[in-house]
């Protein structure tokens, strides 16, 4: 297979220079090519195909069948809710169920917050390590330079169009209810809320990214389903986990901009740097905000 180089006089809208193979069309044909479903990453000579396209479609033939990736979804988001559920049950607080932020004298309860969130991440690990090649193989988990690039610019696009949704939602239905979130902001800054700022930067990007567009968006790639489609899917599904009724809209956007890293390097690596910028200002806002 012919391996891919730099063209550096030709570059995608984000201003990076794009991937492109030996024999493609110099003014390759428009997006729609993101819409039909995957060929052969050995077929270079198909002229349909935007030269941008070639980059996921070469990972995608790398890192072989994810198959399993539907098990690995739906297995990583049942444990989740009923990790939830059971915490719930068994560590009440005043109000309705396990508040993590409010655990009256037992700061360390708050790391059990980040318990249901791990395994969404941990059962993804766990497939690929048993039945795949591996996280760096199956998912481009490390991140390259063109990763680092096109997540920073596609999470600053994230974090923009989430806090103009915000406001607008905000202006047109007024402050959302009181939660966890906005109490623990209200508390005294301390090594545990430090803890759970940080996990929010970094630690949910890596889990969310590997269950969803990980294992979730690798299984509906090897079942050849539009990328287009799989972008739509794959934003909603990451609104939904979050089960935060008013912020949906803002979490569905915010998940378009940080699935299209994913579509445009064809790896985890450059959606978790997405998710990553697109957390940091909240988690900076959620300490520095407390006391």
């Amino acid at each position: 297979m012919d391996e891919p180089f730099r063209d550096q006089s030709r570059e995608d809208p984000l201003g990076f220079p794009v991937a492109r193979l030996p024999g493609d069309p110099e003014q390759g044909p428009s997006w729609a090519a993101y819409s039909q479903p995957m060929r052969g990453a050995d077929d270079t000579s198909d002229p349909d195909l935007h030269p941008r396209y070639w980059e996921a479609q070469l990972e995608a033939a790398r890192r072989g069948s994810l198959a399993w990736g539907f098990a690995a979804f739906f297995l990583g988001y049942g444990s989740y809710y009923l990790i939830s559920l059971v915490l719930s049950a068994a560590l009440p607080s005043r109000e309705t169920g396990f508040d993590p932020a409010d655990p009256p004298d037992l700061g360390p309860m708050l790391l059990l917050a980040f318990a249901p969130n791990i395994v969404l991440g941990l059962v993804p690990a766990l497939f690929s390590w048993l039945r795949g090649n591996g996280l760096r193989s199956d998912f481009g988990i490390v991140p390259k330079l063109r990763d680092l690039r096109v997540g920073l610019a596609c999470g600053g696009i994230a974090l923009l169009a989430s806090w103009v949704l915000g406001m607008i939602m905000i202006a047109i239905n007024g402050m959302p209810p009181d939660s966890a979130l906005t109490r623990l902001m209200q508390g005294e800054k301390t090594v545990w809320l430090f803890l759970f700022a940080l996990f929010a930067f970094l630690g949910a990007p890596l889990t969310e990214e590997l269950l969803v567009r990980g294992a979730l968006w690798g299984a509906l790639e090897h079942y050849r389903v539009p990328r287009y489609a799989i972008l739509l899917l794959t934003a909603l599904i990451f609104a939904f986990i979050h089960q935060e009724a008013w912020r949906t809209p803002v979490l569905f956007a915010g998940g378009l901009a940080i699935g299209a890293a994913r579509m445009i390097t064809g790896r985890v690596g450059a959606s978790m740097i997405a998710h990553a910028t697109n957390n940091f200002l909240p988690a900076v806002v959620l300490f520095f905000a407390a006391g």
